[in-house]
């Protein structure tokens, strides 16, 4: 008994003269970038040489190699992480898939990444691939793979990297609804997100890991529910919302926001933001303190020469097809997320108007597009294929089937279900008007419905049979609309490329002027 309470105070005389040390790490992070090598306009699409050499672009990898090498020379500790959805939006992703981002994060240094539901557009295959060529982790805790041989005992639910002789714990987290946003395929099974994060946190901090970073593809709101629904996460770095949180017009909330002692942090998107979170932990893991901001990658971050040499040479084989001119525009078409996933925007009125131009003599009537399938707006004046494709990159094919009004009514309540929460089921219609009231319970928002027939507007039919129009992945069930697929008759889904329909119909219009003409109304 002696010697064991000697024990102790030897242990006490020991531990009162050393010093608790608190561990500063900067996270840096970047999410939702979709291929964006290049630098992105104030529109968020293509950049012009011209423009970009008159300091009026944003963005691009060659600008983030400088910025996160600076970051890193002021940070000391640092870890540089992405919230997902690398995959697809430009030329780039169609023409080289995952490879050209795995070479450009490899020479960023990142150090983890979520998976994104854009990182499953082609399937278990492409995300492999990705995974194969990448020098990091990607992580996603909410999911079964187990049944999926592509990804079983590959891709991991969390990782712990060293950092300034600390470990910290990644956690990857991807939306529930991913298998109605991409294609998983029926082997992966997604699960509740706080759930699964709780999940991971326990047996990272069963193994002595205080420090913990949740890689979230999941959006803001749902990253504020995580962070109130568990314990021990010291991060959340988001993505999938295209967030932006700062002091800055246009931001959602502050950066960091705060949720309890849980910092959520998120830089927009498309790279045009870098974000730093400088965090101060004590000794036991919780946070002191946690501030910071996302660095605009505008003109004033100068452009690393080798990284513009290497995106030029990816850049030629894509060259002929992104600079045909192929329309004109009268002025500037409105495809931001803020405008289509919300309400009728001058984009989804394009692009429906198109969708049904192109089918009207099948019989068909009504066009219906899913607003998150619009990627960018069109600045005014030349209209080039590049830009075409990077407003519509997903290379979807025309639908057309028939189905009854009760349905349609359906695929109008499917898509203004989520709408607080700027879902991408938003409807862009044509040849069809509706009304819907956002504070009433989804499933009961849509009223008013239209439909033109014989040149005037009638009340839509529950029990009539139409003819509609949407693009293949909306007629097969993404984004909820599942009616469509239970409920659909005669369905052909190989029709034109969306793409080259927009296209073709801008071209016809001679210079277009963008409009909205009231098809939707909100209360």
């Amino acid at each position: 008994m002696l010697l064991r309470l000697l024990s102790g105070a030897a242990v006490l005389a020991l531990t009162s003269g050393t010093a608790m040390a608190d561990f500063d790490l900067t996270v840096l992070h970047t999410n939702d970038f979709h291929s964006r090598f290049e630098p992105i306009s104030k529109y968020d699409s293509g950049c012009s040489a011209e423009d970009n050499g008159e300091g009026k672009c944003f963005g691009g990898t060659a600008r983030l190699v400088t910025a996160i090498k600076d970051a890193r020379a002021r940070a000391g500790n640092s870890i540089l992480v992405d919230g997902g959805d690398q995959f697809q939006g430009t030329l780039f992703y169609t023409y080289y898939k995952g490879k050209l981002a795995a070479e450009m994060m490899n020479k960023l240094g990142y150090d983890g990444m979520t998976v994104g539901n854009h990182e499953f557009d082609d399937g278990p295959e492409v995300l492999r691939g990705f995974m194969d060529a990448i020098d990091f982790p990607i992580l996603m805790s909410n999911a079964d793979v187990s049944g999926e041989p592509l990804l079983a005992d590959v891709l991991m639910k969390s990782t712990v990297i060293e950092v300034g002789g600390e470990k910290i714990g990644l956690i990857g987290l991807t939306p529930q609804d991913t298998d109605e946003l991409a294609s998983p395929g029926p082997n992966v099974i997604f699960t509740e997100p706080a759930d699964a994060v709780q999940g991971e946190v326990d047996k990272l901090t069963a193994e002595g890991v205080n420090k913990i970073v949740v890689l979230s593809h999941s959006g803001y709101n749902v990253d504020k529910m995580v962070a109130e629904n568990t314990t021990g996460v010291d991060v959340i770095v988001g993505g999938h919302t295209n967030t932006l949180l700062g002091d800055m017009e246009g931001a959602e909330g502050p950066y960091p926001t705060m949720v309890g002692s849980t910092a959520i942090v998120s830089s927009y998107a498309y790279g045009k933001y870098l974000g730093e979170l400088n965090v101060k932990f004590d000794d036991a893991g919780n946070v002191i303190s946690a501030t910071g901001a996302p660095i605009l990658m505008d003109a004033a971050v100068m452009e690393d020469s080798g990284t513009v040499d290497r995106i030029k040479e990816a850049a030629a084989p894509l060259e002929e097809i992104r600079n045909k001119v192929v329309a004109e525009t009268a002025e500037a078409i409105d495809g931001e997320r803020g405008s289509c996933r919300a309400q009728e925007c001058t984009m989804g009125n394009l692009v429906a108007d198109a969708m049904l131009d192109r089918v009207k003599d099948q019989g068909v009537e009504i066009a219906i597009a899913n607003g998150g399938g619009l990627r960018a707006s069109i600045d005014a004046g030349e209209v080039t294929m590049g830009e075409v494709l990077t407003v519509l990159p997903f290379q979807n094919t025309l639908s057309t089937f028939q189905t009854k009004g009760a349905t349609v009514l359906a695929a109008l309540e499917n898509g203004v279900s989520q709408v607080e929460e700027g879902a991408g089921r938003f409807p862009q219609v044509a040849g069809l008007k509706f009304t819907f009231d956002a504070a009433a319970e989804p499933g009961a928002r849509v009223s008013d419905v239209m439909v033109m027939e014989g040149g005037d507007w009638v009340p839509l039919d529950p029990e009539k049979t139409y003819g509609v129009v949407t693009n293949n992945y909306v007629r097969n069930g993404g984004d909820g609309y599942k009616m469509f697929s239970t409920d659909a008759m005669n369905a052909y889904d190989f029709g034109p490329d969306l793409a080259d329909v927009t296209a073709d119909y801008l071209a016809a219009q001679g210079p277009y002027t963008p409009y909205t003409d009231g098809r939707i109304t909100k209360k």
